[in-house]
């Protein structure tokens, strides 16, 4: 299915389950999503099932959101218990769509037990109290974490009554955006279908051979952390220098916090000299890297913060990222402050789900469970980046359970394609969001897209914000429509603007000579020793000048 018709089934309001092979963009439609739905106010919960992927889209555990925690079945005490608490009754009540992504990772106990407490908290009997819910994920990679002895089938999510009942629209996402390279998307997809051939298996093992651009250090990619840690002391501390060290800030609720600081990959301390190899590990708004961006610190600015030479040339001068959790009204419950880099002469291979690599070095003599082959190297572009330093039995292996219900949910993705027709899924669109409580009209939507755009510039006062508007001579009434204001607000923003910005040419907005003649004779004779009366001027050129005009007026003054 390609990235427009899953997108289109989103909007009808279907549940879905998102899924395809690694590299397909899953999280990129997701995002497409989300933002859609803020931008219409529809109440939106982005969760996943582990910290790292909730960090990657600035959501929270759906452990943490659903208030299920570590539990796998919910009792009734549970519910009541649940039910006193306040957070947790505002949005799981007034919640509309609910994202969980990576949701291979998650038990199927642990979503039956969000399915009882959404059906609880709605008083509704249907799957998940009627909620729209959005699973996304890939089976093939990294499996629940389980009790001793549990099969696939007691652990995997699509095995639960709860993904039974909810009745999803498979959207399997077909066209490949990160393999550029047919051999080794050949492999991947043979590792996907347990069938790696011989030759796949001899190219793969050959890789063991390719030459990496040392200069360049690639990545080295491991299955256990104390590997990780070593090599990253050992290369740090070759290092001559002084290190320099950055220590993240912290905000909000404090066991909020806690998931942060256990899931954001760039550590609570960081410590680089001149010369480490680092990792972005958050995407650029920008688009000057993205996660997983490798580059070496060249030195660090006036403000001590790191410059990063990348690998395709380009430096890059970092500064302090936030990675918040945020609620479905847009509220931030905790933040985490601190440089977007980790070191990267390793890393683990849980911790690399999410990231594009541009070479590695990767060991998988240590595989441990099925999945950590297929993630690490799906991680990069091109076979030719790749130098495969250990390969056990275990690494190639995917799970039969998830082989078989990959097959039954490409079948099912073809039906949903033929079966919806985009002009169709369009109009039922719209029903969805009104009867979500959403904005359907376009000068709405615009506005409050505007108001979201104006809350991501930063801690802007609202005058210099509208003082971005008025350079580009944007009339009034334009200004005030993008910005939810009334015309007199933003002119009386101007009088402000014009004081403490005295040399911005803002002539485009300055009244008729003749208007200006007039307020001034009635602005002359305000008494001097009291704030100016806009009702007493008014009053003096017996209404021939509106309000609006008399601000414009005074501000040129």
């Amino acid at each position: 299915m390609q990235q427009e018709k899953a997108l289109a089934i989103l909007k009808s309001g279907k549940n879905v389950f998102l899924t395809g092979s690694a590299g397909t963009g899953k999280t990129y439609v997701l995002n497409q999503y989300i933002s859609y739905l803020k931008e219409r106010k529809v109440k939106v919960a982005v969760t996943a099932s582990t910290g790292i992927a909730a960090t990657h889209m600035n959501g929270m555990t759906i452990h943490s959101w659903s208030g299920i925690g570590v539990k796998e079945f919910i009792t009734q005490g549970n519910l009541t218990s649940m039910k006193s608490k306040k957070y947790l009754k505002d949005h799981l009540e007034k919640v509309k769509v609910l994202i969980i992504d990576e949701i291979s990772m998650l038990h199927k106990n642990q979503i039956n037990a969000v399915d009882v407490v959404l059906r609880y908290f709605k008083n509704n009997e249907e799957a998940f109290g009627g909620v729209q819910v959005v699973l996304c994920g890939d089976f093939f990679q990294l499996p629940p974490i389980g009790h001793q002895g549990e099969t696939s089938k007691e652990k995997f999510a699509f095995m639960s009554e709860a993904w039974v009942k909810s009745n999803l629209a498979v959207c399997y996402l077909t066209e490949q955006f990160r393999q550029s390279d047919n051999e080794l998307n050949l492999i991947l997809n043979e590792i996907r279908t347990t069938g790696i051939s011989k030759k796949s298996y001899e190219t793969l093992k050959n890789a063991s051979k390719n030459s990496l651009d040392q200069e360049k250090e690639p990545t080295k990619l491991f299955t256990h952390n104390y590997d990780v840690d070593r090599i990253n002391a050992q290369h740090l501390s070759t290092l001559s220098g002084k290190p320099k060290k950055f220590k993240a800030k912290t905000s909000g609720n404090k066991k909020l916090i806690a998931t942060l600081k256990n899931s954001v990959l760039a550590g609570e301390e960081l410590v680089f000299k001149i010369g480490a190899k680092v990792m972005f590990v958050k995407n650029d708004k920008e688009k000057r890297y993205v996660n997983g961006s490798l580059g070496t610190i060249l030195g660090f600015t006036d403000k001590g913060f790191p410059s990063v030479k990348l690998l395709n040339g380009k430096t890059i001068t970092t500064e302090i990222e936030n990675w918040s959790i945020i609620d479905d009204n847009g509220k931030t419950l905790a933040s985490y402050r601190q440089i977007p880099l980790r070191l990267a002469w390793a890393i683990t291979v849980h911790k690399c789900q999410g990231m594009t690599l541009d070479a590695a070095e990767i060991d998988l003599s240590k595989t441990f469970e099925m999945g950590q082959g297929y993630v690490a190297l799906s991680r990069l572009k091109k076979l030719e980046n790749l130098q495969l330093i250990g390969l056990n039995e275990m690494a190639l292996r995917v799970d039969s359970l998830a082989h078989k219900a990959d097959k039954r949910f490409q079948e099912l993705s073809e039906d949903a394609d033929n079966e919806f027709v985009l002009d169709e899924l369009e109009l039922i669109a719209k029903t969805f969001i009104r009867d979500s409580g959403g904005l359907i009209d376009k000068k709405e939507i615009t506005k409050h897209k505007n108001r979201v755009k104006e809350k991501e510039r930063g801690k802007l006062s609202t005058y210099e914000v509208t003082l971005i508007h008025l350079k580009q001579s944007v009339s009034l009434k334009d200004i005030a429509e993008v910005r939810g204001l009334s015309v007199g607000t933003i002119a009386g923003h101007l009088i402000k603007i014009r004081k403490d910005h005295p040399d911005e040419n803002l002539n485009y907005y300055k009244p008729k000579t003749a208007v200006l003649k007039k307020v001034k004779a009635a602005y002359d004779e305000q008494p001097k020793s009291t704030p100016v009366s806009l009702n007493a001027i008014y009053g003096k050129l017996g209404g021939s000048v509106n309000y609006d005009d008399i601000k414009l007026a005074i501000a040129f003054l």
